[in-house]
């Protein structure tokens, strides 16, 4: 096939796919995939604090997100076939300073994903912290992590649900109505000379690294992945801006993460941490 000739991959039909991905995914409990439904995450989630639901890991994809959340809560909203959409929920026991980190992990296994199946293009791929997967400069694919505790006390630990938007198609459309710049995987499989992954490959990998990285942080801490982190990191040695609420709060360079996961900058006064939470990273112009 030529790269001319590519194209996004086909979703299957929602009951098809979930064949397929229980099929390649023997180590998850659970997984459905539906025509439509409000959020991936706050499915999972609601299941957790019901408490009636089987041993983890669950996975749940849809085609139509409907009331989808982005960092900060932002809405997010998709068409059929425009992108692939899917969380994870993982049982957790890590203490409470810890969780913070599953935001970064889960950006850069979901990166380290992606490059094992994007062909030539794979080093094009890369991670903006705290989470966002991006395809040269451009958003490929935004990571929402969430927690909750598990019914049962402290000694059940937690849930983390990882969420997943990757843009299959329409990024001109995208870019002209956010007024920046995003990226889908058509363009990678373009560039990376007709990559054949399709849907499942995708979700696959994804949710399989998700399961790896989750299991490694428990046992090891995130400071297993700092050498990791660099090779994918999309801010290293970069001016950057740290906004809060619109308001810049801080100017460095961009200098990897330290092992509780955190963004360091380099500034006149030295390594400044930089916490995950309602902050985004913009480079300086």
């Amino acid at each position: 096939m030529s790269a001319t000739s590519v194209r996004p991959p086909d979703l299957p039909a929602p009951d098809a796919l979930a064949h397929l991905l229980r099929e390649r995914l023997p180590a998850f409990r659970d997984i459905a995939w539906t025509a439509s439904t409000g959020s991936t995450n706050a499915d999972l989630l609601a299941r957790v604090r019901r408490g009636d639901a089987p041993a983890k890991p669950w996975l749940l994809g849809t085609h139509l997100q409907e009331t989808g959340r982005g960092r900060a809560g932002r809405p997010w909203r998709n068409r059929v076939g425009a992108a692939l959409m899917f969380s994870c929920a993982f049982d957790l026991h890590l203490p409470a300073a810890q969780l913070p980190a599953l935001s970064p992990l889960a950006g850069l296994a979901a990166c380290e994903a992606l490059r094992a199946v994007a062909g030539s293009a794979a080093q094009d791929l890369c991670m903006k912290w705290p989470n966002d997967v991006q395809w040269h400069d451009a958003k490929l694919a935004g990571v929402l992590v969430e927690t909750a505790r598990n019914p049962g006390g402290p000694e059940a630990g937690y849930t983390a649900v990882i969420g997943m938007g990757l843009n299959l198609a329409d990024a001109p459309e995208l870019s002209a109505a956010l007024g920046r710049d995003v990226a889908d995987w058509h363009a990678v499989a373009q560039a990376g000379g007709g990559c054949p992954a399709g849907a499942a490959d995708l979700v696959c990998a994804a949710a399989s690294a998700w399961h790896e990285a989750v299991q490694t942080l428990e046992r090891e801490g995130f400071g297993a992945f700092t050498e990791r982190f660099g090779r994918v990191d999309a801010l290293a040695g970069r001016p950057v801006n740290v906004l809060d609420k619109g308001e810049i709060i801080q100017r460095g360079t961009a200098a990897g993460v330290d092992a509780q996961g955190r963004l360091l900058l380099r500034t006149d006064e030295g390594l400044l941490p930089v916490s995950i939470g309602e902050i985004s990273i913009r480079r300086q112009a």
